[in-house]
């Protein structure tokens, strides 16, 4: 049976994030800001879920500050449109993934961020 990505760790997941984004030329830094922005959480708060047991979906729900902008992360992911998803958990994950790619893209911090 195949893992849901709400269940897999966060230190399993997040570091695939960044080497799509470093294979790009981007930097750990960057995703990190991005990741801070969209969530809430602090660069010290992304370190401790990378060094516990939280699962993706807990990192993702139980963020401090969701950005009330990530409603502006439009486009396609894995080829689903971002803003038609439904899931409010599986939308967040795609947000997400959405940031890194346009960070992959070498779209700026400021055109990531609305």
């Amino acid at each position: 049976m195949r893992q849901s990505v709400f269940d897999m760790k966060f230190s399993k997941v997040y570091p695939a994030l960044v080497q799509k984004a470093e294979r790009k030329g981007r930097t750990r830094a960057e995703v990190d800001e991005i990741t801070a922005w969209l969530t809430g959480y602090s660069f010290r708060q992304i370190d401790e879920a990378l060094s516990s047991d939280l699962s993706y979906g807990d990192f993702l729900s139980n963020a401090p500050a969701y950005n009330p902008r990530a409603e502006f992360i439009k486009g396609k992911v894995c080829g689903i449109q971002v803003e038609t998803i439904e899931d409010p958990l599986m939308k967040k994950v795609r947000q997400l993934d959405k940031l890194v790619d346009e960070l992959a893209k070498g779209k700026t911090m400021e055109a990531i961020k609305r």
